[in-house]
């Protein structure tokens, strides 16, 4: 069963795992699916299925997936689910570790150019959906003066708030309330910058 709690990577192998760009893309296709098959994520990601179950393998190895109870009657297949609601790196976990350091960077940056194209195809399809998703769709910028303290506590502010919804969300699904719901991507970042 999924763990509730965000799993928080320390190791180096892991890192490099999920840094992966196709890696990276199962992982987000199965945590929104919740359970899947190699086959069905072969589909999302137009990728053959051989490749998607060596890849999903990995992401198993490091933890990161596990597989899941089957949900139909072809035992053949394998199910798989995300492990844990989540993972985290944290800079004191690579501070002084080049090689984590490293992968960390690594994955930031797959990590950031999987979701300027998953906004940049938002933008590109944007009149595919209705006046009331094109309305309710979030895109700001905010130049705020903070202090290190003033971020961290912003940002865990920011993940109480996404927690709450995202929470509330599953709640109403698996009480069969799935009317009008769509997968919905919400990226922030906050970071220091000069001029």
């Amino acid at each position: 069963m999924t763990s509730q709690e965000n799993r928080r990577i320390t190791d180096a192998g892991t890192l490099k795992a999920i840094a992966h760009p196709l890696r990276m893309r199962l992982y987000r296709a199965l945590f929104v699916a919740r359970t899947a098959t190699a086959s069905q994520l072969a589909d999302q990601v137009d990728e053959a299925v051989s490749l998607v179950s060596y890849h999903l393998r990995k992401l198993a190895e490091h933890g990161l997936i596990e597989e899941a109870e089957a949900q139909s009657a072809d035992g053949r297949e394998r199910w798989w689910q995300p492990s844990s609601y989540g993972f985290s790196i944290h800079e004191e976990d690579i501070a002084g570790a080049p090689e984590l350091a490293a992968a960390s960077a690594a994955f930031g940056r797959t990590l950031n150019e999987q979701r300027t194209a998953m906004h940049g195809r938002f933008l590109d399809e944007r009149h595919t959906w209705s006046e009331e998703w094109r309305t309710a769709s979030i895109s700001s910028e905010w130049l705020p003066r903070l202090t290190a303290a003033e971020l961290s506590a912003l940002g865990q502010e920011l993940e109480a708030v996404l927690t709450k919804y995202d929470q509330a969300a599953r709640a109403a699904e698996a009480a069969g309330d799935t009317a009008g719901r769509e997968n919905v991507a919400v990226h922030l970042h906050g970071f220091p910058y000069r001029g």
